[in-house]
């Protein structure tokens, strides 16, 4: 599932790629994916020149001249540049992109989700009520923003960390090194947490995000050109149960949080409330 990171890197890419072009042709091969019927889609958005491409947690928001384009690409899937000849065989919708006064030729911008996908329209995207729910990107948020976000929760860290409405843009995948790497057990209560460890998590987040980032994004995602992400995290490509901690050499563990597994280090994250 792409995370903050691989959605960043599509936004930095699309933005680069996109900026200027015009939208010549729209084509929705699976219309649950939206949130208008295909011809209000379609009628709302052809011939949109874009303007500007950012992102929003899992969010990729395309700016044009005539409202915005939402892309979420839910538990998985692939965003391409590339063109008609060229089209993947799985595909969701299809953005046809007009030749531009700079000298680019056309191409298409072609989107696949595997589940629960979108593609959606909103004059504007703060009025979108997915959007509009989520709370600020972690990425960048500052140590006094960060202990806001916690401030009068009671549950799992883990829990608190995957709440889109608290804070966007973290997910299963993400949350587990920073975790490990501040020595917090991914079902500690956040009242046990000491301003210290809070530091060290946010801190640690910063540095998985911003690593991933710098490195294309997890292996195992593709960006805008097809190429796999080069992500080098130990914990994705070394953690399993029973495993040595490369830490401490403790035998790695797997654990239920909530609705999700967690591998963890029984060594350095301990469940004990050491409190604040």
């Amino acid at each position: 599932m792409p995370e903050l990171p691989e959605i960043a890197i599509f936004a930095r890419d699309m933005q680069r790629e996109l900026a200027g072009r015009t939208l010549a042709g729209i084509e929705v091969l699976q219309a649950k994916c939206l949130n208008l019927p295909v011809e209000r889609f379609a009628d709302a958005l052809q011939g949109a020149r874009i303007a500007h491409v950012t992102s929003r947690g899992k969010w990729i928001l395309v700016e044009t001249d005539r409202g915005w384009l939402l892309l979420n690409l839910g538990m998985g899937g692939e965003i391409l540049l590339t063109d008609r000849e060229r089209l993947p065989e799985k595909r969701r919708a299809l953005f046809d992109l007009a030749p531009d006064d700079g000298g680019r030729p056309g191409s298409a911008l072609a989107v696949n989700h595997w589940w629960f996908g979108y593609c959606h329209y909103a004059a504007d995207p703060a009025e979108h009520p997915m959007i509009a729910r989520l709370g600020p990107d972690v990425r960048g948020l500052s140590l006094e923003g960060f202990r806001a976000r916690l401030a009068g929760r009671r549950g799992a860290i883990k829990t608190a960390l995957l709440d889109q409405s608290r804070l966007a843009g973290i997910g299963n995948v993400y949350v587990q090194t920073p975790l490990w790497r501040a020595g917090i057990h991914p079902a500690r209560p956040i009242p046990t947490l000491s301003e210290g460890e809070i530091a060290a998590l946010h801190r640690e987040i910063q540095a998985v995000l911003e690593g991933s980032i710098a490195a294309g994004g997890a292996p195992f995602e593709l960006n805008l050109y097809g190429e796999k992400g080069g992500w080098d995290d130990p914990y994705l490509s070394h953690w399993e149960e029973g495993a040595p901690c490369s830490a401490c050499g403790t035998p790695l563990a797997k654990v239920r949080t909530g609705s999700t597994a967690s591998y963890i280090c029984p060594g350095c994250q301990k469940l004990a409330q050491r409190g604040p």
